[in-house]
């Protein structure tokens, strides 16, 4: 599953340099029975099964005893329980050298890889899907085009969506005029000030419309920078 996504694009382009490393490890591997089994039926019944903790525990410690991981690495618990991943939460674990993602499936894990091993539960949205392998991409590419040198223009980065805050302002390209579309004039007229302008008041606008929840944490922000 993670072969294909790791071998194309910017997050290939960045292990082929040198700036990231990312390491696939099978928790079967570190099973304790001939069946390779990673998950047991519930304590006191229900449907599905649960993610048994020994081959997790086994397969942490496998990675400090080999040297492939610090002791201080984060161990993140991908689940829908933990607290939901966003741009903040990817410049946080973006400082990181480096961390540790746990992928789960079945109906859950057993509470006491959640209590006594993991330091970390992320989720990436409301819904649940059939397993952590899928969130974990999605965290690695997003954290990824954070670190610097991964993605070769730094500026293209800052005019993303949610890097300030707030959503992007509208992005236009060649043809001028389309169908009887026609770009607005202020980006034709070459004053960068005033498209500068326009472009922030277009972001906020867009914001408010499409997502209003966002404008709270954005007036929190500015409030506190502007702090003396």
């Amino acid at each position: 599953m993670f072969s294909s996504p790791f071998a194309e694009g910017i997050v290939a382009r960045a292990m082929e340099n040198d700036i990231v490393d990312i390491s696939v490890h099978d928790i079967r591997e570190h099973a304790r029975d001939r069946y390779r089994s990673v998950d047991d039926y519930p304590y006191g019944g229900g449907p599905g099964m649960v993610m048994k903790p020994e081959p997790i525990f086994a397969a942490v410690q496998h990675l400090r005893d080999s040297g492939k991981s610090n002791e201080g690495a984060p161990i993140i618990l991908m689940t829908p329980q933990g607290r939901v991943f966003n741009h903040a939460v990817a410049q946080e674990l973006s400082e990181f050298d480096e961390m540790i993602l746990i992928c789960g499936r079945y109906e859950g894990f057993d509470e006491r890889i959640r209590n006594n091993l993991v330091t970390d539960e992320i989720s990436i949205g409301d819904f649940i899907m059939s397993g952590g392998e899928i969130a974990a991409m999605t965290l690695v590419d997003t954290v990824s085009r954070l670190i610097p040198g991964v993605v070769g223009q730094v500026e293209s980065i800052k005019n993303d969506s949610f890097y300030n805050g707030l959503l992007q302002f509208p992005q236009y390209t060649r043809p001028a005029s389309f169908q009887g579309m026609n770009v607005p004039e202020i980006l034709l007229s070459g004053n960068h000030c005033e498209i500068d302008r326009w472009r922030k008041e277009q972001s906020v606008l867009r914001t408010k419309s499409r997502r209003s929840d966002l404008i709270p944490n954005v007036v929190a922000k500015e409030g506190t920078e502007n702090t003396p």
